[in-house]
């Protein structure tokens, strides 16, 4: 059977361009409305997108002053959008820095039995001060430390889902037997970062596990998304750079003894849809009029750790920034964007507007058929799976994503015209996980 692509709606406020909330169309306080997302939710279901996903992090991410930077609680949300949904998958973002594996676990059990078996988790290691503030603490282990401690809470939460047998539901009510106790079993779980002693207290969900997923793309993220994630969200600029990550994580997870092909590969992309060429290149300008340069000034400041002043706007980046090696957070994307810069030669003020729109995922102003033409180079070319879809603007973006660029897709055979399954594993040809307790089973379909 041919390949399929996979569609991934990254959904966030009103766009992921920052200045997007600036525009006339745009609702300022759209990122705590439940309903602009059950429409968004609804039109990617309309296009029959594998998923939508929700970013999260327990801190205030970003200046209030320059866009909407408030969330609602991402899993709570899914709830909302699974009553007026019936297909799409449905993903959130949840730390494994500052949750409690028994209290994840139960809530991402709980929002599949609620969608009926359609939530996936991205997994994130949390790093930055701000947030452990939030916590009593004073600072974040190291990055090494951190993706540790995310293993050893993915594996508490696998076992903790796999504490109830499929079978262990009787229901016999003359006998007055509901569960068979000898199909719950403990987790007794000791490890260094947690004890947990289980049972899980929501049975076996419908997919058993949400699908997992993971967004780093550092050597320890590499490593992690390899032996654990079965989708991954990924920020590549170009063709080569994508079939370069593509191959090595493929190959990392053939070493560990997975079929590569259960752990698909989603790159950001954010397009900007015109009628025509130059329609779409002046609807990108627009955006880039509206973005206020010195917040991003600040922000990239921060991110290589300089004084403001050593940015100028009109000059390229200093020479003598930090190495990958000094960044404790988002290395892979620090290392992306000083490529960036460096390869396109950019000044500080160009390199704003480049990341003004994807934060470092590839941004493309074009018509519908040029961006289904991005789209299926990276594709057949062995660059991606599928795509993660971050539109510039919100509602829009999605909207034209769906009416112009899905139906072409589609006609070229790559992409389906209608769902042909049900549950979120289903989607992305992802096998539902066997109980590590189960006598066929072995230890666990999961690699620890």
């Amino acid at each position: 059977m041919p390949r399929k692509l996979h569609l991934n709606a990254f959904l966030m406020s009103t766009g992921h361009h920052e200045a997007s909330w600036r525009l006339p169309e745009s609702d300022p306080l759209a990122h705590l409305s439940a309903e602009h997302y059950i429409h968004l939710a609804q039109t990617a279901e309309r296009g029959h997108f594998d998923s939508i996903f929700f970013a999260d992090s327990p801190v205030l991410q970003g200046e209030p002053g320059r866009r909407p930077a408030g969330k609602l609680e991402p899993t709570i949300l899914l709830t909302a959008i699974a009553a007026r949904t019936s297909k799409i998958g449905l993903i959130a973002t949840a730390s494994t820095s500052y949750n409690d594996p028994y209290n994840l676990a139960r809530r991402f059990a709980s929002v599949d039995w609620v969608s009926g078996g359609r939530v996936g988790w991205n997994i994130v290691t949390t790093a930055g001060a701000d947030a452990a503030r939030n916590f009593g603490l004073d600072d974040t282990p190291d990055h090494a430390q951190r993706y540790e401690k995310a293993a050893e809470f993915v594996d508490v939460a696998t076992k903790l889902w796999d504490s109830w047998d499929d079978d262990a539901f009787i229901g016999d009510k003359e006998l007055g037997i509901h569960s068979d106790p000898d199909k719950v079993h403990a987790t007794d779980h000791v490890g260094r970062f947690f004890r947990v002693a289980g049972p899980l207290n929501v049975p076996r969900s419908p997919q058993a596990y949400p699908v997992l997923v993971q967004a780093g793309s550092s050597e320890d993220g590499k490593n992690f998304a390899a032996r654990y994630a079965e989708a991954v969200f990924t920020a590549q600029q170009t063709v080569d750079d994508g079939k370069a990550f593509y191959g090595d994580l493929k190959e990392r997870t053939r070493r560990l003894g997975r079929d590569p092909e259960t752990i698909k590969i989603l790159p950001g992309i954010v397009p900007v849809i015109g009628d025509t060429e130059t329609h779409a290149r002046e609807l990108d300008e627009e955006l880039t009029r509206l973005i206020l340069p010195e917040f991003q000034r600040r922000n990239l400041a921060e991110r290589f750790k300089l004084p403001v002043e050593a940015l100028d706007l009109d000059s390229p980046l200093p020479a003598d920034l930090p190495t990958e090696d000094e960044i404790q957070g988002a290395k892979s994307r620090f290392t992306l964007i000083v490529n960036l810069a460096r390869r396109e030669q950019l000044t500080v003020r160009q390199l704003i507007a480049r990341l003004g729109g994807g934060r470092g995922h590839r941004t493309f102003a074009g018509t519908a058929e040029q961006v289904a033409d991005t789209i299926e180079e990276w594709f057949t070319s062995g660059a991606a799976d599928g795509f993660n879809v971050m539109p510039a603007v919100l509602p829009s973006g999605l909207e034209r994503f769906v009416d112009e660029v899905v139906p072409i897709l589609v006609q070229r055979g790559l992409f389906r015209s209608e769902y042909e399954t049900s549950t979120l594993r289903e989607h992305y040809g992802l096998p539902r996980p066997a109980s590590r307790f189960s006598a066929d089973s072995g230890e666990t379909t999961i690699a620890l």
